[in-house]
């Protein structure tokens, strides 16, 4: 039934709209980096089991053995029929948007293109998955909680997005954008429902939910129907996958990606094919994809309470769960219901993107920005500071010691400690962040390198009646909503009606959450996180206010560009160990099978094998496995899924003296063909000579074959 709605939808653009009139936009797709190893490459450092942290958690004891997913960079450009203006937005499986990427991406472009694509017409956005590499970043915070800059990490992530815009740019399209918008229902759950309470009544009142439930997709067709992206933004955390996960994926919303790509590029393996789908990020601070809510995991009662606190063991025992059996399946569940809504409104989009494309950029420094709060009043930012519940987490992930959320208080302990290790907050930070508790005076830190960013950008885009506010951070539901209102307000007083305005997340340079002021004064974990202090929120919305008043009075040209960001030299700030040289054990070789599958498994059993294994740093391998079927036909085996599917597991575990195993898993599922299978396992060993160079060796490893039956 859908192919032939989609069929009938291209028929008739076809015939009633052969050439897009002058004023229809322009459209390039879109590509994910699907036969490049350089962008698979973008997990290869989060694979060594005792050494690297996924971003997000800050936890010490999350360590990345595996894989479950790959992650993708997905670029559209959108042009101007004329060619006289482009835009692009990236959609990268990563945590967030760092700074130091955003600067050493903008500077290969720069390279590679010279002035076409440039800091005011990119937009660069993290999905925000939990599961994926950290060791991007150059500010001293997140270099202690990644183990420096892993340059590895961070060069793999530049050449995916790099080359997924090189995709994008070369292969240009006259084309339509068709946008649609629609409820997405049991998928979020306000994690921070009594921060939310201290929003006025009457803007409450407003709204049917404490979180924004409203899907926006983009559609994009060339001039002769043909389908070739999605681009859709929701607001939901994406962390089904919770701080105990081991293997690197792009969580919910990439597995929405996946099921919408699986569907459009039929018969082909993940990260292949000409359709592009991005589930982008959005206002997701306070919104959370375990909706069953928190509950104490040591007595089943609930901690849904003001501190997230249970009677027996306090704060660490509050954590809220998915819809499903385990994170797999809660993943599973909430990324279909996208993927479910999301097919919904793009095969019923019909409303037309139309109009002219319009870019504008800042830097600002984010630390002295004085905000007129109203007639009389005028406000101020901070120095960067994080307070005592940033430490506790959320029910999400929680943290540790005894940090508790809602702290207002300063704990005697920890005051001691912070003010011996990293200096006493002056005075006049401690009045500027009020009523926050100080636990981390970031910005009053410089050493190594400074400890959170003073500068940061702003950028909005608008491609005809659609505005996409490129915001660096995460912030909550009502924060979301009053700048969404904002932007379409001022571009209403300038004339500009019916503006569709949609904000993307995690953008440009990372500045952790961004509440209300009245979520601010209980100090849960998202207040205790908004780091230039109570004010943040009026100052981005005054600053955006300012892009758009610009771009709506066509004075965009008289922005000042505010001061560029720092770009620090760091050469070499890692604590990841090196590799050690790969040994197998006595009579065996890499790739021998030392558990084998066995001869039958049913539909919905997992087959496994395990085999003699190397470091998987070793590799920028386009896949770590492949499950192939024996075509009786050719007498061929054909590979029908890899490390990118989400049927499939990775697993690496480190042992002594170089020595390890790989194990991978297969779950079988309903849509696999009946017959005979076998797997197979790809890696390099290291070989370190004596005074020389390392060298590696490819190897593989394939096991029995096994058959495959009904249930």
């Amino acid at each position: 039934m859908l192919s032939e709605v989609l069929k009938e939808q291209h028929s008739d653009a076809e015939t009633t709209e052969p050439e897009p009139p002058k004023e229809k936009i322009n459209l390039l797709l879109v590509a994910s980096d699907s036969d490049d190893g350089n962008e698979h490459a973008m997990v290869r450092t989060a694979l060594d089991r005792y050494q690297a942290e996924p971003m997000g958690y800050a936890n010490p004891d999350q360590l990345a053995s595996g894989i479950l997913s790959r992650l993708y960079s997905r670029a559209f450009i959108v042009a101007e029929p004329d060619d006289s203006k482009r835009v692009v937005f990236v959609s990268a499986d990563i945590g967030m948007v760092s700074q130091r990427l955003r600067l050493e991406v903008i500077k290969q472009l720069k390279s590679k293109y010279g002035e076409l694509y440039r800091q005011d017409n990119v937009i660069l956005s993290g999905t925000h998955t939990h599961s994926g590499p950290a060791g991007y970043f150059q500010y001293t915070i997140f270099l202690l909680t990644s183990k420096g800059l892993i340059k590895p990490s961070l060069n793999a992530i530049v050449n995916g997005i790099i080359k997924s815009i090189d995709i994008a740019h070369q292969n240009m399209k006259k084309g339509r954008i068709f946008i649609n918008k629609g409820l997405v229902e049991k998928s979020q759950i306000n994690r921070s429902p009594y921060s939310y309470l201290q929003n006025p009544e009457s803007e409450r009142n407003r709204y049917s939910s404490n979180t924004d439930k409203e899907m926006v997709v983009l559609k994009m067709v060339d001039v002769n129907g043909q389908e070739l992206g999605l681009l859709s933004w929701f607001a939901i955390h994406p962390v089904s996958m919770n701080n105990t996960n081991l293997l690197v994926n792009s969580d919910n919303v990439g597995y929405a990606s996946y099921l919408f790509e699986q569907e459009k590029n039929k018969g082909l393996l993940p990260g292949e094919g000409s359709f592009v789908a991005a589930f982008a990020s959005s206002n997701l601070g306070d919104v959370s994809p375990n909706i069953k809510g928190p509950h104490c995991i040591n007595t089943g009662e609930s901690c849904d309470n003001l501190n997230s606190y249970c009677p027996v063991g306090g704060a660490k025992m509050c954590m809220a769960a998915g819809p499903g059996s385990d994170m797999i399946d809660s993943t599973k569940i909430i990324g279909q219901n996208l993927y479910l809504k999301a097919k919904e409104l793009y095969t019923l989009a019909s409303q037309e993107v139309t109009g002219p494309l319009h870019a504008a950029h800042q830097w600002v420094n984010m630390t002295d920005v004085t905000v007129q709060l109203n007639a009389t009043h005028t406000g101020k930012t901070c120095k960067p500071a994080l307070g005592y519940s940033f430490a506790a987490g959320t029910i999400d992930g929680v943290g540790l010691f005894n940090f508790t959320q809602g702290s207002l208080e300063e704990q005697p302990f920890w005051e001691i400690v912070h003010n011996q290790l990293l200096g006493e907050p002056s005075n006049e930070t401690k009045e500027c962040h009020k009523p926050k508790p100080i636990l981390l005076n970031t910005g009053e830190i410089s050493l190594p390198y400074a400890w959170h960013p003073e500068i940061i950008d702003v950028q909005l885009f608008t491609i005809g009646s659609l505005a996409i506010i490129a915001f660096p951070g995460e912030l909550t539901t009502m924060s979301g909503r009053r700048l969404r209102e904002a932007i379409k307000s001022e571009f209403e007083s300038h004339g500009t009606q019916g503006m569709n305005v949609v904000i993307a997340g995690l953008c440009n340079v990372y500045t952790h959450y961004i509440t209300t002021y009245e979520e601010y004064q209980i100090q849960r974990y998202e207040g205790a996180s908004t780091i230039y202090g109570p004010h943040t929120l009026s100052a981005y919305i005054q600053l955006f206010r300012g892009l758009a008043k610009a771009i709506a009075t066509n004075t965009v040209q008289n922005l000042p560009n505010g001061p560029e960001p720092p770009f620090f030299n760091i050469t070499n700030l890692t604590l990841l160990p090196g590799v050690l040289a790969d040994v197998a054990p006595i009579g065996k070789t890499f790739g021998d099978v030392l558990q084998e599958v066995q001869p039958q498994y049913r539909v919905g059993e997992v087959a496994e094998v395990t085999f003699v294994g190397a470091n998987p740093r070793n590799s920028t391998l386009k896949t770590f496995l492949t499950v192939e079927k024996y075509e009786t036909i050719s007498g061929n085996w054909h590979v029908m899924y890899n490390d990118a599917s989400w049927d499939t597991r990775f697993y690496w575990t480190k042992g002594l003296l170089g020595h390890s195993q790989a194990k991978v898993e297969w779950h079988i599922p309903s849509s696999a063909e009946l017959g005979f299978y076998r797997i197979q396992y790809f890696g390099h060993y290291k070989v370190q000579p004596f005074l020389k160079p390392a060298e590696f060796y490819p190897f593989n490893g394939t096991s029995s074959a096994f058959e495959v039956v009904k249930l």
